[in-house]
């Protein structure tokens, strides 16, 4: 992945000329999926946190907004011109007594106060230093709060993947991590009982541009061996006669992508004191100790 290209990804907030955008529709899906998980978590959590909503799926959001109903909510919004979609899909009517008793807070970095879930949808493939952001999330969690987060996995796009190296292209695409190598990570940043799985998601759709603008929605290229050019109408028209080139009878002409969706949930454990020459724990982990193991 190139990490500039990235970056900038990131810091382009879904603002559009029209204003405000929705969150892409695969997103939102995913999330719609991803929320069915929580039905076997038998923690409630007091507060929870809302990784970049607007990017992870602002409906599905809603709902788990409706779920956790007694919850006090963080957002984390790096981008300013986004804060007001999300407060308006995260907040409860002005009516309802949970918008005054239980108001959300939203935040740039971290939740101000630990938190007991973490839900981070579809974003740390897009991330450049997917391990920092790890970490960002466990220091937000408290002791036994949970990880819920999604993203691609390494199938995504390989009807596009192939037709591009059949033309001798660069790929379409940075590759994406293996589930496998994600668990690794996990636990690498601190967190256990990681739970990984996976689905692949088939779409369709009636013509190239419509397909290029859903990829548009989702992402852009991070390779790092992208063609570093702007490419001309000719090279476009070809692109239109090679995306064609995957319509499938059995789906009526229309064109198929697949998409590999890993799911992710993992605990923040209590901390163990390391036995070194100097040994340094976060003060919450250690008050968290404390409450755990009082004193007789």
């Amino acid at each position: 992945m190139d990490p500039t290209a990235a970056l900038c990804w990131s810091r382009r907030a879904r603002i559009s000329a029209q204003g405000l955008e929705a969150s892409p529709w695969l997103h939102e899906e995913v999330a719609r999926r991803m929320q069915e998980r929580l039905d076997f978590i038998t923690l409630q959590p007091s507060r929870w946190a809302a990784w970049e909503p607007v990017r992870s799926g602002l409906k599905a959001l809603r709902q788990v907004a409706t779920r956790y109903a007694q919850a006090r909510w963080h957002a984390v919004v790096t981008q300013p011109q986004e804060l007001p979609l999300a407060k308006n899909a995260l907040q409860s009517p002005w009516w309802r007594w949970s918008r005054w008793s239980r108001p959300g807070v939203f935040a740039t970095t971290g939740p101000d106060e630990p938190v007991q879930m973490v839900w981070a949808n579809m974003l740390l493939h897009q991330s450049a230093d997917p391990q920092a952001l790890m970490a960002q999330w466990h220091r937000a969690l408290d002791v036994n709060g949970f990880l819920m987060f999604s993203c691609f996995g390494p199938d995504t796009l390989r009807e596009l993947r192939a037709a591009f190296a059949a033309q001798g292209w660069p790929a379409p695409a940075h590759e994406f991590t293996d589930m496998h190598d994600w668990g690794d990570m996990l636990v690498e940043a601190g967190f256990a009982e990681p739970v990984m799985d996976m689905e692949r998601i088939t779409l369709s759709y009636a013509t190239p541009e419509r397909l290029l603008a859903e990829l548009r929605e989702l992402g852009r290229n991070f390779s790092a061996h992208r063609f570093p050019g702007l490419r001309g109408r000719r090279w476009y028209a070809q692109l239109l006669d090679v995306l064609r080139s995957l319509a499938r009878p059995e789906e009526e002409g229309r064109l198929v992508m697949t998409f590999e969706v890993v799911y992710g949930h993992a605990l923040k454990p209590e901390p163990r004191a390391k036995v070194q020459a100097v040994s340094q724990i976060d003060l919450h982990d250690m008050r968290a100790m404390l409450r755990k193991h009082p004193k007789n």
